[in-house]
C-alpha cells in the first residue's frame, strides 16, 4: 500500500508470509530496501522511500529478496506509481467510510450495494496516472474493517481456528464466534478487506491517509462511560481491544506518518528495536495497545497534512474520548480529550487557502438529531434529575447518540474554533473551512453560519459521504429520512430548551435531501475555489462504473 507522501518522499507499506528484505525500485532506476518487522508471527516492511522529483508519477516495483512480487505478472490494471506531493498544484480529496467487503456478489450487492472502493479502483484506472498536474489523495475515514459484523468468509476463519482437533472450544474466554477478537484474526480481517484484486491495486497507487471509527474496534466503541464498564465486564474484552488497537497501528495508523514523525514515534522505535534483534514485537504492541486504552493521553492517534494548499487535519473522535459522568459544560465528557482538543487547536489555525477537518463522526448532523443528542447527553448529566439519567443512558446506547451533539462541550469548543479561523482571528481566513465526516451511512451537504456576532470571511461546511459498501436497509433510511424532518427539529428546539443546553453559535441547514446509497466523496480544491462531488453506481454490478450523484460548489 502507498501511504504518505510529501514532495519528495513516499512510504510504501508491505505485508509478507514470512521474515525477508523488501526492496522497491522506482521507474526502473534506484532500489530502496527495508527488513520486515514481526508482529504475533505476522511480518511487515515500512518502506521509505527519499531523494524523489517533486510532483512526480513514477511506476514502481516491489521485491522481497530477488523476487519481483508487484506487480503481478497477469496484472491487467495500470502500473503502481508513486505520487509526490507538488505544493502549487491543485488537490483532490477521495473520502469515504464504513466498508464491508462484498466482492460485488450478487448477495453482496442486494444487501450491501455496490463497492465505492472498487468502483473507484476502475474510474481511476480508466482516467490513467501518468499526469502530475494534481495532488491526489484518499482519506479512509472509519470503519475500514468490521471487527463485530464479519462476513461469512471470516465467520468461516473463525470457525475453523477456533476449533481443536477434537472439536472442543479454543478461544479460552468464551469469544463471540461472530466477532474477531484476537490478532490473528484481526490480520485476517484486514486480508481479506484489502485483498480484492481492484482494491489492493487502488491502495497501491493512491496515497491513502486513515483513521478509525468504531467498528475497527466495536460498534458504539466508547459511547459512555457506562457503556465501557459493561464493556470491561466481559472476558473477552482486554483481549479485543487490546488486539484491535495494536492491529490498527501496524495496519493502518503507523503509515499515515511522515518519516520525520515516524522517528519520533517511541513504538516505531521499539518495534525496530525487535527487528534487529531478530525477535517478536507482539508483547510490546500489546503493552502499547491496552496504555492506550487505559491512558488515551499516553499516545496521539490524531494526524496533520498539507496538501498543496490544503491542511488536513485527521481527529481522533474515539480512543481518546474522555467519559465522565458530570456536568456536560465542565469537558469532563469530550469526544476528543482535552490533549486532543489541545491539539486541534494548536493546528486549527489560518494561513492554509483551505482546512479540512476529518471527523469520522459528523459535526454537524441533521438540526433535529443534534437537537436529540444534545438533550440526551444533558439528561444523562443530571438535568431531569436522578431518576432519569439510567433511562436516558440506555436510550443513549440504543439510538447510538454518541456523535458531537451528544458532547456540547467539544461541538462548542469546536464550533468557536471554527468560527475564530472563519473570522481570520487565528491568521489570514482560508476560502473554505470543510467538516468530512462518515459514519452515519447516508450523504449530504449542510452550510453553516454564525448565529451571532458577524458573517465569516470562510465558507463552512459540512460534507458526508457514507457508505462506501454498506447501505442501510430501506426500514432504517425511512427511519433516517424521518429524524431529519421538521416535526423532529421543532421538538428537539423545545426539548433541548426544557434540558438547559446552551444555544450553539453556529446555525446550519441541510442543503437538499440526504442521500440514501452507498457513496465516495470527492472534493477538488484549485486557488481558492473548491468543488464537492459525490459518486455512486446506479446500476451496481462488479464492473460498472461511477457516476457523478451531485456536485457543489463548497
Amino acid at each position: 500500500m502507498l501511504r504518505h507522501v510529501g514532495p519528495t518522499t513516499a512510504t510504501v507499506w508491505v505485508e509478507t508470509d514470512a521474515p525477508c528484505d523488501v526492496r522497491i525500485r522506482v521507474d526502473g532506476g534506484a532500489v530502496h530496501a527495508a527488513r520486515t518487522f514481526t508482529v504475533h508471527g505476522h511480518h511487515y516492511a515500512v518502506c521509505e522511500i527519499d531523494g524523489l522529483p517533486t510532483g512526480a508519477v513514477l511506476p514502481y516495483e516491489v521485491f522481497l529478496g530477488e523476487d519481483r512480487v508487484w506487480p503481478e505478472p497477469d496484472n491487467s490494471l495500470p502500473p503502481s506509481v508513486l505520487r509526490t506531493l507538488c505544493p502549487q498544484a491543485p488537490t483532490r480529496l477521495l473520502y469515504g467510510s464504513c466498508r464491508a467487503p462484498t466482492g460485488d456478489t450478487p448477495e453482496g450487492l442486494v444487501r450491501y450495494g455496490p463497492d465505492m472502493l472498487r468502483a473507484s479502483a476502475r474510474r481511476l484506472a480508466r482516467e490513467g496516472f501518468d499526469s502530475a498536474d494534481e495532488n491526489l489523495v484518499l482519506l479512509l475515514i472509519g470503519d475500514q474493517v468490521y471487527a463485530d459484523e464479519v462476513q461469512e468468509p471470516m465467520r468461516a476463519f473463525l470457525r475453523r481456528v477456533r476449533r481443536t482437533d477434537s472439536g472442543d472450544d479454543a478461544s479460552g474466554d468464551d469469544a463471540p464466534e461472530d466477532e474477531v477478537v484476537r490478532y490473528d484474526e484481526y490480520a485476517e480481517l484486514y486480508r481479506q478487506a484489502w485483498s480484492d484484486p481492484q482494491v489492493r491495486w487502488l491502495l497501491s497507487t493512491v496515497p491513502t491517509l486513515m483513521v478509525f471509527d468504531d467498528h475497527d474496534i466495536r460498534d458504539d466503541w466508547n459511547t459512555s462511560a457506562a457503556w465501557r464498564r459493561g464493556m470491561d465486564e466481559r472476558p473477552w474484552w482486554r483481549t479485543r481491544v487490546t488486539s484491535g488497537l495494536g492491529a490498527y497501528w501496524v495496519y493502518q495508523h503507523v503509515g499515515n506518518l511522515s518519516p520525520d514523525a515516524r522517528a519520533e514515534d517511541p513504538l516505531w522505535a521499539a518495534v525496530r528495536d525487535h527487528r534487529e534483534r531478530g525477535a517478536d514485537a507482539g508483547d510490546t504492541l500489546d503493552s502499547f495497545a491496552w496504555r492506550a486504552h487505559e491512558e488515551p493521553s499516553s499516545y496521539r492517534w490524531s494526524h496533520r497534512h498539507d496538501v498543496g494548499g490544503v491542511r488536513i487535519l485527521v481527529a481522533d473522535t474515539r480512543c481518546n474520548r474522555a467519559l465522565g459522568e458530570g456536568d456536560p459544560s465542565d469537558g469532563s465528557r469530550s469526544i476528543l480529550g482535552s490533549e486532543g482538543h489541545d491539539w486541534l487547536d494548536e493546528n486549527l489555525t489560518g494561513g492554509p487557502e483551505h482546512i479540512v477537518v476529518a471527523s469520522t463522526v459528523p459535526v454537524l448532523l441533521p438540526p433535529p438529531v443534534h437537537h436529540l443528542e444534545a438533550w440526551n447527553e444533558a439528561v444523562c448529566g443530571g438535568a431531569w434529575g436522578a431518576a432519569a439519567r439510567g433511562p436516558a443512558e440506555r436510550l443513549r446506547q440504543a439510538l447510538d447518540l454518541e456523535h458531537w451533539g451528544a458532547f456540547q462541550y467539544s461541538f462548542h469548543r469546536l464550533a468557536d474554533a471554527l468560527l475564530d479561523v472563519a473570522r481570520g482571528g487565528r491568521g489570514p481566513a482560508p476560502a473554505t473551512v470543510l467538516l468530512l465526516s462518515g459514519d452515519v451511512h447516508f450523504s449530504y451537504l449542510a452550510r453553516a453560519r454564525a448565529r451571532a456576532g458577524g458573517g465569516t470571511t470562510s465558507r463552512v461546511t459540512q460534507l458526508v459521504s457514507s457508505a462506501l459498501c454498506n447501505q442501510l436497509p430501506p426500514n432504517f433510511r425511512r427511519a433516517a429520512a424521518l429524524s431529519a424532518s421538521w416535526p423532529f427539529h421543532l421538538a428537539g428546539l423545545v426539548m433541548t430548551r426544557l434540558a438547559g443546553v446552551r444555544r450553539s453559535p453556529l446555525s446550519w441547514r441541510l442543503a437538499g435531501r440526504p442521500h440514501f446509497g452507498n457513496t465516495i466523496g470527492e472534493v477538488a480544491f484549485d486557488g481558492r475555489e473548491a468543488e464537492a462531488r459525490w459518486y455512486h453506481c446506479p446500476q451496481g454490478g462488479g464492473e460498472a462504473l461511477p457516476e457523478v450523484h451531485r456536485r457543489a460548489r463548497v
